[in-house]
C-alpha cells in the first residue's frame, strides 16, 4: 500500500458510509460466539479418533476464530451487554490460554496512541522481520504485565487479569498431570502457546510493516476472495484502524464503500488471491 499524496485527506465520516455497518444481527452475533467452542469440539474430535494431523489446522482455525470475536467484543461491536462482554472476555481468553481482558487494555491503547510509545502492542512494527518473530514468547506475558499495572486501583479489573493468567496456568498443569490418561490436553497447550508465538509477527508487524505517519499509512489492507475469507476479514486492517466501530463481518462492505475515497487519495490495496 502506497500514499501519493503528500498531505492525508480527511477520511469519510462513518454516518456518511452507511449507519448500517455498525449493525449486528443475532444470528452473526451468535455466529461469532460459537466459532471457538465448535473449533474446540473439533479438536476433541479429532483427539479422540487418532487424527492429530489435523489439530493444527483445527488449532489454526480456532486461533482465527478467537481473534475475530474477541476483537470485535473489544469494541463493543457485537451489541453485548457490558456484564456479557466481561465474561466474553474471559470465556474467549481461556479457549486460547489467554487473557482476554489484557488485550482489551492493550489494544485500546493500541488505538489510542499508534504509532506513538507506550503502546506495548504496537512495539512490534518497529522491529525488524527477526526480531519479530524471535518476540514470541515474550509478547503476550509483556501485554498482561502491562495491562495489569495499568489497572492499578481498579480492583474488579485486576481480578478479572489475575483469574484469567490462573486458568491458563491451572489448565497446562492440569494438562500435564492427565497426560498419562489423555495426551490431548497437553497438545491442545503446547499448540496454543506456541501458536501465539505468532502474534507479533501476523497481527502486528505484517499488517504495519513501514508504517506511515498518517492514518492512511499507518497499517495496510489486503483484498482479495479466499485469503480474506479464511482469515475471517482481519485482513482489512486498514479499514478497521479506520472505523473500529464497524464489525469484522461488515469490513468487506465497508471496504467496497470506501475505495472510492482510497483511490483518490492514492491508496492501493495490497492484492492476495
Amino acid at each position: 500500500m502506497s500514499a501519493t499524496t503528500s498531505a492525508a485527506p480527511r477520511p469519510p465520516r462513518l454516518d456518511e458510509l452507511g449507519s448500517d455497518l455498525v449493525r449486528t444481527t443475532r444470528r452473526q452475533r451468535i455466529t461469532a460466539l460459537s466459532r471457538p467452542c465448535v473449533g474446540a469440539a473439533l479438536f476433541a474430535a479429532a483427539a479422540y479418533f487418532g487424527l492429530w494431523w489435523l489439530t493444527p489446522l483445527i488449532v489454526f482455525f480456532i486461533f482465527i476464530a478467537v481473534v475475530t470475536v474477541t476483537h470485535d467484543v473489544v469494541h463493543g461491536s457485537l451489541g453485548l451487554s457490558r456484564r456479557a462482554s466481561e465474561l466474553a472476555l474471559f470465556a474467549l481468553g481461556a479457549v486460547v490460554l489467554e487473557s482476554g481482558h489484557a488485550y482489551r487494555a492493550t489494544h485500546h491503547q493500541h488505538h489510542r496512541v499508534f504509532p506513538g510509545p507506550d503502546d506495548p502492542e504496537g512495539d512490534p512494527a518497529r522491529l525488524s522481520l527477526g526480531s519479530a518473530i524471535l518476540y514470541g514468547p515474550l509478547f503476550l506475558p509483556r501485554l498482561w504485565w502491562w495491562a495489569f499495572l495499568r489497572n492499578r486501583g481498579r480492583r474488579p479489573q485486576r481480578l478479572w487479569l489475575l483469574g484469567e493468567a490462573t486458568t491458563a496456568v491451572g489448565f497446562l498443569v492440569g494438562a500435564v498431570l492427565l497426560y498419562s490418561v489423555t495426551p490431548a490436553l497437553l497438545v491442545y497447550s503446547v499448540l496454543m502457546i506456541v501458536g501465539s508465538w505468532t502474534y507479533p509477527l501476523l497481527t502486528v508487524h505484517l499488517p504495519h510493516r513501514h508504517y506511515g505517519e498518517t492514518p492512511l499509512t499507518q497499517t495496510h489492507t489486503l483484498r482479495g476472495r479466499i485469503v480474506p475469507a479464511l482469515f475471517l476479514e482481519l485482513t482489512y486492517h486498514l479499514e478497521h484502524h479506520l472505523y473500529p466501530r464497524v464489525p469484522s463481518h461488515n469490513l468487506p462492505e465497508l471496504s467496497r464503500r470506501l475505495d472510492p475515497f482510497l483511490k483518490e487519495a492514492g491508496v492501493e490495496p495490497v492484492r492476495v488471491p
